[in-house]
């Protein structure tokens, strides 16, 4: 059964389609998008609040997605686990997206601590890729979150991947995504140890513009504490 519906998946030209007779798979799919808003919108919320309370935006965007039937298939045969519903739900925890476009390196860290301070929100994972980049120079914040939805007849909790990044870091990995696929590069190592590289200036510049930042404030005297349960080191 698995490796027929994955012969299916692979030669199809639209996987989604292959998923309509199964009502699970399209109901968890339903899920996902809305754990997606629920978690959206509590960002929305803590970014309108500090557009009243403090006349500043600290998020600059948030993008959502939901990952393809195709890709979820992929990955499942991957790591070699079986097609079904509930191993999508217990192994996969990446299917469910929210990108949250930060103005400084400041504000990642004092919105995921606000967002993990919510008493309906439970951290699964974090992994800090600021503070301990990837070897190919790629810098975010990653959180895994638990959250509850509520249906007309239940309330369930799904998980949900958020990533944290400035304008910046997230300029740096779309276009890194974009060039990893490319085919047939003959300077492979040369353009993988310049892209490194732009990481490099693009976290001095984003160190700079948190420091241009902080000195405005401070002069301005309009510094709040905020995220006061953050532990120094997070």
């Amino acid at each position: 059964m698995r490796e027929e519906v994955i012969k299916k998946i692979d030669s199809s030209e639209n996987p989604s389609e292959l998923f309509d007779e199964f009502k699970p798979f399209n109901t968890l799919m339903m899920y996902y998008r809305c754990a997606i808003m629920e978690v959206e919108t509590k960002f929305r919320v803590l970014n309108e609040q500090f557009s009243v309370q403090y006349n500043r935006n600290p998020i600059e965007s948030i993008h959502t997605r939901l990952k393809k039937p195709a890709s979820i298939m992929g990955k499942l045969k991957r790591k070699e686990l079986p097609v079904s519903v509930r191993t999508i739900e217990e192994n996969l925890f990446d299917i469910a997206g929210v990108r949250v476009i930060c103005s400084f390196q400041d504000d990642i860290y004092t919105m995921a601590d606000l967002l993990l301070q919510q008493d309906d929100i439970q951290l699964v994972e974090k992994k800090d890729y600021i503070k301990r980049p990837k070897d190919n120079g790629y810098r975010s914040l990653h959180l895994i979150v638990d959250v509850p939805i509520f249906l007309s007849n239940e309330k369930r909790h799904m998980k949900v991947e958020v990533q944290l990044r400035t304008i910046a870091m997230d300029f740096w990995a779309s276009l890194e995504h974009k060039l990893k696929y490319k085919k047939h590069i003959q300077n492979a190592e040369e353009i993988a140890g310049r892209l490194k590289m732009v990481a490099d200036v693009i976290t001095e510049m984003d160190c700079a513009m948190q420091d241009i930042h902080n000195m405005i404030e401070l002069e301005d005297g309009s510094v709040e504490e905020l995220g006061e349960n953050r532990t120094e080191g997070d």
